[in-house]
C-alpha cells in the first residue's frame, strides 16, 4: 500500500494514462475534516459526513448497502433509498477529487484508504507502540504527547449513529490508556510537579478509573504533598462507595498504608492492558464422530479465510440441532488460521442458570486477557472499548457460545477486522445481522444421508436396520441430539425390544424415551423447556395454546382463536417471535408448523384445565363459522343451513373472504386442520360442533372428491348425533355418508343408508329437508338403474324447492333431471329443464353449478346432431370447471369435448382432450365411480 504522501500511482507504474492518486489526511479526532495538498475542508453536517463516517469505520472492506440505508435512513432496501444512497456517494466523490476512493462492490461501497491517511488509526499505533516500549519512559512519553496532539476533541463530533458510538468509546478508551501510560511514564522521568494538573483534571473527569486515582495519590506524595495524597485517597475511596457501593482495590488501599507508614511509594506500573497476556487457548473438547453439516462448514472456511467477509457469523436454530458442536469442530481444525489464540465463552442464553450479563462476559475475557484487580473497569462501556484495545491487530477466533439475544453479544464484538467471531444462538439474530454486518448460518435438521451416517456411526460396530433407522430419523426430526440419544437407547435395549421402542416413540412418549436420566444435556425434553423458559409471558402462553391446536400447521388467525386475540398484528408477532426461537417454522404463504417433538412439548406445558378446554372450543368455533362463509361463497352452502349466530359474535381476528377463489383456497389449505378439529372435537365437550362441521362441508368435499376425509367427517357426526339421539343431525349426516358410498362406487349400499335418512328426516317435517333427500334418493336411483324412481324423486325435489322458494337449491335436480330425460330420449323437455339449471346457475354465479348444466348441454347437443353447439356448450362448461377449480368436472368436461370432436371427425384433437381429461381424473381416487 501507498505510503502517506509519496505521490504513487495505483496499477502500472509506467502504464499509460495511469492517475496520480492524491493523499488524503482524514480527521476525525475531533471536527470531522480532510486534508488534500493545498486543499482542507471541515465536512458539514448531514447525510454526507454520516456516510463517510460509515465508511471510514470500515475502512477498506465493504460496507452492504443494506447496512447503509438502515444506518443512515433507517430505511430498507428499494429502489428509491438505493438511488438516495447513490446520490450521496456520489456527492462524497466530488468532494473527495477522486472517482476511485470510493468503489462499488457486492452489493455495497468501499472507502480506500492508505497506510497513515486516517489519524485514528496513527493515533492507536503511537499509543501502541508506547505500550511496546513502557520501560523506556523518554520514548513513551514522547510518543504518547505526538498522540495526544492529534486529539482535536471528541472522536467523530456531532455524529450520532450507533456504530460510530461504539468507536466513539473505542478511541476515548485508547486515549485514557494513553494518558494513564504517560502519567506512569512521566512519574518513572522523575517529574511529578509536570503532570499534577493535567493528572488532576483528567481524573476529575474519570473518577472511577483506580489505576488514574493510584497515579494522582502516588504523583502528589512524591510531591511531597503527603496531606494531599491521603485526601485524594479519602476522596476516590468516596466516590467508589458513593457510585459504586464497593470499597477500593487491595492495591489502591495498600498504597495508602504504605502513605500512612511512610514508606516508599513507586511508581505505578505499565497499564496492563499495554502488555500482552499468554496467548489463550480455550476451546472445549470436541466429541469424535462429527459428520455431515458440509455446506456449513464451507461457509465458515470461507468467512474464515477471506478478508473482505464479514467478521462476524451467527449459527442459528433450533436446540439439538448441534450449533455448537459445528462452531468447535470448525475451529478446532482452524486453530492455525488464529495463531494469536482462541476464546470460548458460554453466555448461557438458553441454560438453568441466568444468562451472563454483557458485564460479567467482558470481565470474564478481559480475565483471559490478563486484566486483574485495579486493572479491571467497572462499567460495561470501559470494559468494552479495553477488551477491543486487548484484541486490536491480533488474529483471534472468539466463540461466544448459547447467546440469548443480540444485545447480548453487541458489546463483546471485537475491533478490526483481524478477530474473527462465531455466535452461536436459538435466537435468529436478525438485528445482529442488521446493525453489525454478521453473516448467518441457519442450521436446520440433518439431511437424510448425514442422519443415517449419524445413526450407523453412534451405533458402530453393530448396524442399524434401514427400516429403523428410517423411522428414528423421522420421529426425531433428523435432529442431531434426539438421533444421539435414541441410538444410545437403542444400545441398551435386546433386539426383541426395537419395537416396543418405537412404538413408545409412535404414540405420543418420544420425550420420554428421548431422555437420559440424571444428564439435561442430554434430554429433548431439557433442551425444548430451556428454550420455553426464556418467551416472554405473552409468546409463552401462545405457544401452550398451540398445543391445543389438533392439526400440524396454523395461519395466524387460528393462532388469535387459541388466544383470544382480535388484534391479528400482535399475534403475527408473537408467532414471529416463536420462529425467532426456533419453536416455530414459517413455511410458505405465512403460515406456522413445529415439529411432532415440539409439538409434544407445547401439549406437556399446555393447561389441561379451563384455559385449554376454552381455547379449543374457540378455535373450533372459529373453523366453523369460517368455514360456513367459505362453503356459501364457493356454493356448497345455503345461508342459514349451518346457524352460527347462535353461538354468538365473531371476537377473534378472522380472514377476509369475498370471492369463489379466496374461500376455495382458504378450504383447501385449512382442509387437514377441520377433519383433525372434527375427529378432537369428537371426543370433547365441544362434540356438538361435530355435526354442523358435516353439514358445512359436506357439498365441498364431494365436489373436491376429498372421500376419505368426507368419511371421516359424516362418520364423526353420526357417532355424535346418535349419543346424542339427534335424529335429524343423524339423518343428514348419513345422507352425506352415503354420497361418499356412492362415489366410491357402491351405490348398493349408498341406496340404504340415503332411505335411512330419508326415515331418520321425515319426523322433523321439515320440507327442506325432505327436499335434499329426494335430489340425492333421485340420483342413487339413476345410478342404480331405478330410472322411474329416479326420474319421481328428482320431480319432487325441483317441485318442492320452487314452492320453498329455495331457487339457489334447484339447478342441481334440474341438471339431474335433464340429464336423466336426456339418455331417455326426450330431449324437449330434456334441453329445456338443462337450460332452466345453467340460468339459475348463472344468475346466482354458482360456477360448479354452471359447469354441470352446460356438460349436460353439450353432451345433449351432441347427441342430437349439434356438433358445433356442443363444442361451443363443452368450451364454456370447461371455462366454469376451471374457475371453480374442481377437478372431476374439469376431467368430465374434456372427455365430453374429446367425444364432440370425435363427432366432428377431428380425430387428433379429440385425442389431445381425452389424454387431458385422463390426465385430471387420474388425481382423483382410482376406484372412485365418476358420476
Amino acid at each position: 500500500r501507498a505510503g502517506l504522501g509519496t505521490g504513487d500511482t495505483r496499477g502500472s507504474a509506467a502504464g499509460v494514462g495511469a492517475r496520480e492518486v492524491t493523499p488524503v489526511q482524514f480527521t476525525v479526532l475531533g471536527p470531522m475534516r480532510f486534508d488534500m495538498g493545498e486543499r482542507s475542508a471541515e465536512v458539514a453536517a448531514g447525510p454526507r459526513r454520516d456516510l463517510l463516517a460509515m465508511l471510514l469505520l470500515r475502512a477498506n472492506r465493504t460496507v452492504a448497502s443494506d447496512i447503509l440505508l438502515d444506518r443512515l435512513w433507517q430505511q430498507p432496501r428499494n429502489a428509491d433509498a438505493l438511488r438516495r444512497l447513490r446520490v450521496h456517494v456520489h456527492r462524497v466523490r466530488a468532494t473527495l477529487d477522486d472517482p476511485d476512493r470510493i468503489a462499488a462492490e457486492s452489493g455495497g461501497y468501499r472507502l480506500r484508504v492508505d497506510d497513515g491517511e486516517l489519524d485514528a488509526e496513527r493515533f492507536c499505533d503511537l499509543v501502541d507502540r508506547a505500550a511496546a516500549c513502557a520501560d523506556e519512559p523518554n520514548t513513551c512519553v514522547a510518543l504518547i504527547r505526538a498522540a495526544m496532539a492529534m486529539w482535536h476533541g471528541a472522536p467523530y463530533e456531532g455524529v450520532d449513529l450507533p456504530d460510530v458510538a461504539a468507536e466513539v468509546q473505542r478511541l476515548a478508551e485508547k486515549r485514557l490508556v494513553g494518558l494513564e501510560l504517560l502519567f506512569t511514564a512521566e512519574l518513572r522521568r522523575g517529574r511529578p510537579e509536570s503532570v499534577l494538573d493535567e493528572l488532576a483534571e483528567t481524573v476529575a473527569r474519570h473518577p472511577l478509573r483506580e489505576r488514574l486515582q493510584g497515579t494522582l495519590i502516588t504523583a502528589l506524595h512524591r510531591s511531597g504533598r503527603r496531606a494531599e495524597a491521603l485526601a485524594a485517597f479519602r476522596a476516590a475511596r468516596k466516590v467508589m462507595v458513593d457510585e459504586l457501593g464497593l470499597e477500593p482495590s487491595a492495591e489502591l488501599r495498600a498504597l495508602e498504608l504504605r502513605i500512612l507508614q511512610d514508606e516508599p511509594v513507586r511508581a505505578s506500573p505499565a497499564p496492563a492492558s499495554a502488555s500482552p497476556g499468554p496467548r489463550p487457548m480455550q476451546l472445549p473438547y470436541s466429541p469424535p464422530g462429527f459428520v455431515g453439516r458440509e455446506d456449513a462448514l464451507a461457509e465458515l472456511d470461507w468467512l474464515g479465510s477471506e478478508a473482505d467477509t464479514p467478521r462476524i457469523c451467527a449459527v442459528v436454530g433450533a436446540g439439538g440441532l448441534g450449533k455448537t458442536a459445528l462452531a468447535v469442530h470448525w475451529a478446532h481444525r482452524s486453530r492455525d488460521r488464529f495463531p494469536d489464540g482462541q476464546l470460548f465463552l458460554d453466555l448461557r442464553g438458553y441454560s438453568a442458570e441466568q444468562p451472563l450479563s454483557a458485564s460479567e462476559a467482558l470481565a470474564t475475557l478481559l480475565r483471559s486477557g490478563g486484566i486483574e484487580g485495579a486493572a479491571m473497569p467497572s462499567g460495561t462501556t470501559e470494559r468494552a472499548a479495553l477488551f477491543r484495545t486487548m484484541v486490536a491487530g491480533s488474529r483471534m477466533l472468539l466463540v461466544l457460545d448459547n447467546a440469548h439475544s443480540a444485545d447480548q453479544v453487541r458489546p463483546l464484538l471485537a475491533g478490526g477486522d483481524r478477530c474473527f467471531v462465531i455466535v452461536t444462538s436459538r435466537d435468529a439474530m436478525p438485528g445482529l445481522s442488521v446493525r453489525d454486518g454478521a453473516h448467518r448460518i441457519f442450521l436446520g435438521p440433518m439431511t437424510d444421508r448425514e442422519a443415517r451416517l449419524l445413526l450407523t456411526t453412534t451405533l458402530r460396530p453393530a448396524r442399524p436396520d434401514p427400516e429403523v433407522a428410517t423411522r428414528l430419523m423421522a420421529f426425531c426430526a433428523r435432529n442431531p441430539l434426539a438421533l444421539r440419544i435414541a441410538a444410545e437407547r437403542l444400545r441398551s435395549i435386546r433386539s426383541g425390544e426395537v419395537g416396543e421402542f418405537l412404538a413408545d416413540l409412535e404414540q405420543r412418549r418420544a420425550l420420554d424415551v428421548l431422555d437420559i436420566d440424571g444428564d439435561s444435556s442430554a434430554s429433548m425434553r431439557a433442551v425444548l423447556s430451556s428454550s420455553y423458559r426464556h418467551l416472554e409471558s405473552a409468546t409463552a402462553q401462545l405457544f401452550r395454546m398451540i398445543g391445543v391446536h389438533p392439526g400440524h400447521d396454523l395461519d395466524v388467525y387460528a393462532a388469535a382463536a387459541l388466544v383470544d386475540a382480535a388484534d391479528a398484528e400482535h399475534v403475527r408477532r408473537e408467532l414471529g417471535r416463536l420462529v425467532r426461537a426456533h419453536l416455530l417454522e414459517e413455511t410458505a404463504r405465512r403460515r406456522y408448523r413445529c415439529h411432532d417433538l415440539v409439538r409434544a412439548f407445547a401439549r406437556e406445558v399446555a393447561d389441561d384445565g379451563d384455559q385449554a378446554t376454552t381455547a379449543l372450543r374457540r378455535l373450533l368455533e372459529y373453523y366453523l363459522r369460517t368455514a360456513v362463509r367459505a362453503a356459501i361463497l364457493v356454493n356448497a352452502l345455503d345461508e342459514g343451513t349451518v346457524d352460527v349466530e347462535q353461538r354468538g359474535a365473531q371476537t377473534t381476528a378472522a380472514p377476509v373472504l369475498h370471492t369463489h377463489d379466496a374461500a376455495l383456497t382458504w378450504l383447501d389449505t385449512e382442509r387437514t386442520n377441520l377433519v383433525l378439529a372434527v375427529e378432537q372435537a369428537a371426543h370433547t365437550d365441544s362434540a356438538d360442533v361435530v355435526t354442523d362441521f358435516s353439514t358445512a362441508l359436506g357439498w365441498y368435499l364431494d365436489l373436491g372428491w376429498h372421500l376419505d376425509d368426507a368419511e371421516t367427517v359424516h362418520r364423526a357426526a353420526v357417532a355424535v348425533a346418535t349419543a346424542r339421539g339427534d335424529g335429524a343431525a343423524h339423518g343428514m349426516a348419513l345422507r352425506h355418508l352415503a354420497l361418499v358410498k356412492n362415489r366410491r362406487g357402491d351405490t348398493s349400499g349408498a341406496v340404504p343408508d340415503m332411505e335411512q335418512a330419508a326415515a331418520l328426516l321425515a319426523p322433523t317435517g321439515d320440507p327442506m329437508k325432505r327436499a335434499d333427500i329426494a335430489a340425492a334418493l333421485g340420483l342413487l336411483y339413476a345410478q342404480s338403474g331405478r330410472t322411474a324412481d329416479a326420474v319421481a324423486q328428482l320431480r319432487r325435489a325441483v317441485q318442492l324447492y320452487y314452492e320453498l322458494g329455495e331457487r339457489t337449491q334447484v339447478h342441481w335436480p334440474l341438471t339431474h333431471l335433464g340429464n336423466l330425460l336426456a339418455r331417455q330420449g326426450h330431449w324437449d323437455e330434456a334441453e329445456q329443464r338443462l337450460r332452466a339449471a345453467v340460468d339459475l346457475a348463472q344468475e346466482f354465479a354458482s360456477l360448479p353449478s354452471q359447469a354441470h348444466a352446460l356438460h349436460g348441454l353439450a353432451v345433449l347437443c351432441r347427441d342430437t346432431g349439434r356438433g358445433a353447439e356442443a363444442s361451443r356448450m363443452a368450451a364454456q362448461a370447461l371455462a366454469a370447471a376451471r374457475a371453480a377449480r374442481i377437478p372431476l368436472l374439469e376431467g368430465l368436461v374434456l372427455h365430453e369435448l374429446g367425444s364432440i370432436h370425435e363427432h366432428l371427425g377431428d380425430a387428433e384433437q379429440a385425442a389431445r382432450r381425452r389424454a387431458e381429461a385422463a390426465a385430471v381424473l387420474r388425481t382423483l381416487t382410482p376406484q372412485s365411480r365418476l358420476p
